[in-house]
């Protein structure tokens, strides 16, 4: 397959400085930024000077989505069950063990290996066989991060083109231009044998001059640029698509403007189009987003096991402030046998007060939070999973989807609340749940001011489990602590 093209040597040399976006990582004590009047050390011993802020982390999903992309570079296990809702009962139900057994080109079954695919995953299993079924059938599924999901839809854009028809045959859309780009990426590892298929963006940034004849048979774009050159500039003649895909559909109706985009893209497509919708989330508008834009589905939905507070011990600390919370952590860190820990803090003021704090103490400290770009997240995660530092400070940005099994310790410096200032029930199921997990026992501490004890108390009942105060002054009972 030919590399990815945009037209025209400019094309390109945008496409390599996008490219490069994503290995220009950064060691994360370079961004430590927002604390008033303090200094970080750079390796090089040069110092930052960093000023306060006292923001909320707010999650941004586009971004969340790139960095598990990033960050799940092999297939994960995943734990949810698959549950298929057929269009058609009363058709077979079939599933592949194997990528043989979906009888593809040689030139694609050689890409899926040297992409290192040795066999499907479970979503895999059941999304392929529809997806590759003659006539074609439409989807909606519902897939996380590293589960082969975009492996599977390239899989499907790439078996149903015409190497020969040098027009665009199937349409992706993305919400973001990085996420268009990651796709891209594996349409081009796993397109690598097609050696007469080409891709092209639909992004901000690459100008067509209008009456260009588009010759790249797939094109993936985010759907304010699609929809320009579709009607706009008449770039794309949509009559003409077999394969569309919707990617990332909780993203995009969280995006003012795509909904709509997409829709009005959706409705000039051909009948016998084949449609594909893929979701991390599925809340009632994305279901019914999923509903008006893809005709006459099969389903595929997780079911998700519950997470579960069983095998996690949890306790609370009452402090007057930050720096009692801070001294009651640095008892229990000195008091108990600790692997890695995630400190969550509910502003990017306290999580770099804490940062610069911990490293003063000579530990080994990153730090994660909203204004970093992904890849200096991706960076910071990575480290941390290899070990590097044994402390990942973090807002509500790390709340999720991020597993590393060494750690053992979560601590609250700060409750989640919401904006009521009532609890935040699944943000702090989501914060514990990263220890305790693979089966193992885990331990989660609460630095709480007493005017925070009901929100507490709260918590507590609404998970009906147990929550044990410690006296942070006892270092007897902390050296008790097991897990």
């Amino acid at each position: 397959m030919a590399s990815l093209l945009w037209g025209g040597d400019a094309g390109a040399a945008e496409s390599e400085r996008l490219n490069g976006h994503f290995s220009n990582l950064i060691h994360p004590q370079n961004h430590l930024l927002g604390i008033k009047s303090a200094t970080i050390p750079n390796i090089d011993g040069s110092v930052n000077r960093i000023e306060e802020d006292d923001e909320d982390d707010v999650v941004d999903l586009a971004a969340n989505s790139l960095l598990n992309k990033l960050i799940r570079q092999s297939l994960v296990e995943s734990s949810h069950r698959v549950e298929v809702l057929q269009k058609d009962p009363s058709s077979p139900l079939y599933s592949v063990k194997t990528f043989e057994e979906l009888r593809l080109k040689e030139e694609l079954l050689k890409g899926i290996y040297a992409m290192g695919f040795n066999r499907p995953s479970k979503i895999q299993e059941m999304a392929l066989p529809m997806m590759l079924a003659h006539p074609p059938q439409n989807l909606i599924a519902q897939s996380q991060s590293g589960t082969g999901k975009t492996a599977a839809f390239v899989l499907a854009m790439l078996s149903r083109v015409n190497a020969l028809k040098l027009f665009p045959q199937c349409l992706c859309l993305a919400p973001t231009y990085e996420l268009a780009l990651q796709t891209g990426r594996v349409v081009e590892r796993m397109g690598k044998f097609c050696v007469d298929v080409q891709v092209m963006y639909a992004i901000r940034g690459n100008r067509i001059p209008r009456g260009t004849d588009v010759t790249k048979q797939i094109v993936i774009g985010t759907p304010g640029t699609v929809l320009d050159w579709c009607f706009k500039r008449k770039l794309i003649d949509l009559t003409k698509i077999r394969v569309f895909v919707l990617d990332e559909a909780d993203v995009m109706i969280d995006t003012q403007g795509f909904a709509d985009q997409s829709i009005r893209i959706q409705r000039a497509l051909p009948s016998e189009c084949q449609m594909l919708l893929f979701s991390a989330t599925f809340e009632d508008s994305v279901w019914q987003f999923a509903e008006r834009i893809i005709p006459d589905p099969n389903v595929i939905k997780l079911r998700k096991e519950e997470l579960t507070l069983n095998n996690i011990r949890q306790y609370y600390v009452l402090c007057g402030n930050r720096k009692d919370k801070y001294q009651a952590l640095c008892n229990i860190y000195g008091g108990i046998t600790i692997g890695q820990a995630i400190i969550f803090c509910q502003t990017r003021r306290n999580a770099k007060w804490l940062t610069v704090e911990m490293m003063q103490d000579g530990h080994q400290v990153s730090l994660l939070s909203g204004e970093l770009t992904v890849d200096q997240r991706a960076s910071i995660i990575q480290r941390f999973r290899d070990g590097k530092e044994k402390v990942l400070i973090t807002t509500n940005v790390c709340a999720r989807g991020i597993d590393v099994k060494q750690v053992t310790i979560v601590v609250n410096f700060d409750l989640p609340v919401n904006q009521a200032e009532e609890p935040d029930y699944e943000t702090y199921l989501h914060r514990i749940g990263r220890t305790g997990r693979f089966g193992k026992k885990g331990l989660a501490f609460n630095m709480i001011e007493v005017d925070k004890l009901p929100l507490l108390m709260k918590i507590q009942d609404h998970f009906n489990s147990s929550i044990k105060q410690l006296d942070p002054e006892d270092m007897d009972e902390i050296e008790k602590i097991e897990y």
